[in-house]
């Protein structure tokens, strides 16, 4: 056809980075530390309250262009549904500290500047998107930082999505707060939920918006008359298991104070283990990922095979594979082409995996320990 089938404002978003890394492991055998899903099973009353949703009531099987400012590093899909909408995405970055010598960095460590972040507000800025705590730093926001964009999007009369996805999985007695609770922010936020980071069902698919009626009604326009499709069965199953959290909420029965108890201890072990090789983990305050520093391998091996212009993590992460067996995603994929090369020596691990994972993980990172010494 001579006619441009596809929309110009989807170009360059066709390239799919989980799609790359993913094939490339399966083709080397490796230990997939790379992608987000716990390889272990859900909890049982889920699963029971999900057959009890698909053999129960039949019914359920019936009906029922303006400026985006992104943070970064930020979700990869951020920025293609942003395009996908019309809109223009504005990249303001988080900023890591000075090195300190032989200390750990913390996610909290890494800040925005105040200043950098006020510049990209404009009188064509529509919304910001905020992702506490965020996917792949894992820093937490606290009080303060949000007061900063609240006040922001106050000023500037800017809607904010607010990915709180992983809200119940924080660690070393952090908080999570939502930026909705703040002054004058309810009526301007738009808050998101998930049941596959809430009761490890990632492939379920089942998530949520909070907010005033006035922005879900445009929500509920668009999913009627785009994805249309409601996976009936497993929202029930959702809505059991939140009643069954409500009755033992902060108590130690309550699943998601088992789960953040032992998610953290997965944070730990894998911590410990990515320093035998010289990795420089960032100590994620929530999520179940975390980034590593690789800057070390950079010195030791720049000049590593990969394609005209990629990213120096993009090209580590296909030589360990390749060569060490392990999977991890480049953090340069989670930022706007501008800020790449400050990020290209981090790569993101996933930690939410069982015994036998871990197991094969440090099989491959001892191996590696010895390749290492003199």
């Amino acid at each position: 056809m001579s006619k441009q089938v596809q929309a110009r404002r989807l170009e360059g978003i066709e390239k799919n980075p989980w799609v790359e890394f993913v094939q490339l492991a399966s083709e080397n055998e490796a230990v997939n530390l790379g992608q987000g899903f716990p390889d272990f099973p859900p909890p049982e009353f889920s699963t029971e309250a999900f057959k009890q949703a698909v053999s129960g009531d039949f019914m359920l099987n019936q009906y029922t262009r303006g400026f985006v400012i992104l943070i970064e590093p930020y979700f990869d899909c951020y920025k293609p549904m942003t395009k996908m909408a019309g809109g223009c995405p504005v990249f303001v970055p988080l900023h890591p500290p000075p090195a300190h010598d032989g200390q750990l960095m913390s996610s909290g460590d890494w800040q925005l500047d105040p200043a950098e972040l006020a510049s990209k507000f404009t009188p064509r800025t529509k919304a910001i998107v905020i992702n506490s705590p965020n996917n792949p730093l894992g820093k937490v926001y606290s009080r303060a930082e949000l007061e900063l964009i609240a006040d922001l999007c106050k000023k500037h009369d800017v809607l904010c999505f607010s990915d709180e996805v992983y809200q119940w999985l924080v660690y070393d007695e952090e908080k999570h707060i939502s930026i909705a609770i703040l002054p004058g922010m309810w009526e301007r936020t738009l808050t998101i939920g998930s049941a596959g980071k809430t009761f490890s069902v990632t492939g379920w698919k089942v998530g949520w918006v909070l907010g005033p009626d006035h922005l879900l009604k445009h929500l509920r326009t668009v999913h009627q008359n785009c994805v249309y499709h409601c996976p009936t069965q497993a929202q029930e199953a959702v809505s059991s298991s939140f009643e069954r959290e409500l009755r033992f909420f902060g108590q130690p029965d309550s699943y998601f104070v088992q789960l953040q108890k032992d998610v953290q201890k997965m944070r730990d072990h894998m911590v410990n283990s990515l320093l035998t090789v010289g990795m420089r983990p960032i100590i994620p305050q929530g999520t179940y990922f975390l980034m590593a520093d690789i800057s070390t391998f950079k010195k030791m091996m720049p000049h590593l095979p990969g394609s005209e212009g990629e990213a120096y993590d993009s090209r580590f992460v296909k030589w360990m594979i390749k060569n060490k067996g392990l999977v991890a995603i480049p953090v340069s994929v989670f930022c706007g082409s501008e800020h790449k090369k400050h990020f290209d020596h981090y790569i993101r691990f996933c930690f939410m995996k069982n015994d036998s994972t871990f197991e094969a993980m440090d099989d491959k990172l001892q191996q590696w320990k010895k390749e290492l010494e003199p």
